[in-house]
């Protein structure tokens, strides 16, 4: 199935499931709501597939860069469209489309506004099918390309206040997307990104093609179940996982440093006890000690009272969860999920091993 147009009634299950494919991220499933439907209030987007472009025409990706759990952020519609007219601006060829980073709850329909007010087409598709903690996870490889030069727009922050950010950066993809990382923190936890600008023959090699349509078909087999549970499961068939555990959220911490959100929590069960880390997504699973489930793979949280999918950025202490995970191989991932040295900075800031657990993704 591939979604040739969209509409106004698709959008509570585009959310929902790509706020099931943030993994823990992604952004607010509430605000992603409200964002799309802003959006067909204000125009109509268009949506177009890959296949309809020409292999040189050029897309941009816009993305949200920040702490989800960040209290201080303040980023406006019109800060959207100023991101993405700041970059277009720099360019020698128009776009023909642009598509996010990443599926979640908000970020799987980041690109509906500025397609309904500047009439360009979102592209079925994302930098990653699912949603990642850095921007070099989200590059596509583009940091593995010795002369691409990357360019970043990132806005945030109340205008007429010091934490006003308007950034424009141009050089190496690394040191452009730390910048970026560096203006959310400034602008009070988040700023509205468009970078980066490919060719449709390379979002085809390297990026995550259908991430929308992938979205639309998650939400849609939540929609279908009738209480909780069935919810719950009926995702967890729909992504070929499984649900791991159920039960309360205890010892949850969580911190929120260098514009990410991270910590830690555990859900008991019977004589088991599940340890999670997350750095804005979930990283990693480990029962009695052992590792089930790390990174890439989707670990996702639900709520046990609702069926809802909860962020990270959403858990508290004693919530009552279902916790599914499903493996890489059934998700729709971008080139950047497949380099070894993208996966450092997760060990680093965790403290723990990722690497190792994943070895096949990279051969």
């Amino acid at each position: 199935m591939k979604l040739e147009t969209l509409t106004a009634d698709m959008v509570e299950a585009i959310v929902l499931g790509g706020c099931i494919l943030g993994g823990g991220g992604g952004g607010s499933r509430i605000e992603g709501e409200e964002f799309a439907n802003l959006a067909f209030q204000m125009g109509e987007p268009t949506f177009v597939q890959l296949n309809s472009l020409n292999s040189d025409d050029v897309v941009l990706t816009v993305s949200g860069v920040g702490a989800p759990a960040a209290k201080e952020q303040y980023v406006k519609p019109a800060d959207y469209l100023q991101a993405i007219e700041m970059l277009i601006s720099s360019l020698e060829k128009p776009p023909v489309a642009i598509m996010t980073n990443e599926n979640g709850g908000f970020a799987t329909v980041n690109g509906f506004l500025q397609s309904a007010l500047l009439n360009i087409p979102l592209l079925d598709a994302a930098c990653n099918g699912r949603a990642h903690p850095t921007g070099i996870m989200g590059s596509m490889g583009l940091n593995e390309l010795k002369d691409y030069t990357s360019m970043q727009v990132g806005i945030g922050g109340k205008k007429g206040t010091s934490a006003r950010v308007e950034l424009f950066a141009k050089g190496s993809l690394d040191t452009c997307s730390k910048m970026i990382r560096q203006g959310a923190v400034q602008a009070g936890g988040l700023v509205t990104v468009a970078r980066n600008p490919v060719t449709a023959n390379y979002i085809e090699k390297f990026g995550a093609v259908g991430a929308i349509t992938h979205a639309y078909e998650v939400g849609q087999a939540f929609l279908k179940g009738e209480n909780p549970q069935e919810r719950v499961r009926n995702v967890a068939s729909v992504l070929g996982g499984e649900i791991i555990v159920e039960g309360n959220v205890e010892s949850f911490n969580l911190i929120t440093k260098d514009g990410f959100d991270l910590g830690s929590f555990t859900v008991k069960a019977s004589e088991d006890k599940y340890d999670l880390t997350f750095w804005n997504e979930f990283m990693s699973i480990d029962c009695n000690g052992e590792r089930i489930s790390t990174f890439p793979n989707l670990i996702m949280t639900f709520s046990k009272e609702t069926g809802l999918p909860i962020t990270s950025a959403e858990l508290e202490e004693n919530h009552p969860v279902y916790i599914i995970s499903t493996p890489y191989q059934n998700l729709k991932l971008g080139r950047g999920m497949f380099v070894e040295e993208n996966y450092t900075s997760v060990e680093e800031v965790l403290g723990i091993e990722v690497k190792k657990y994943i070895s096949k993704i990279f051969e």
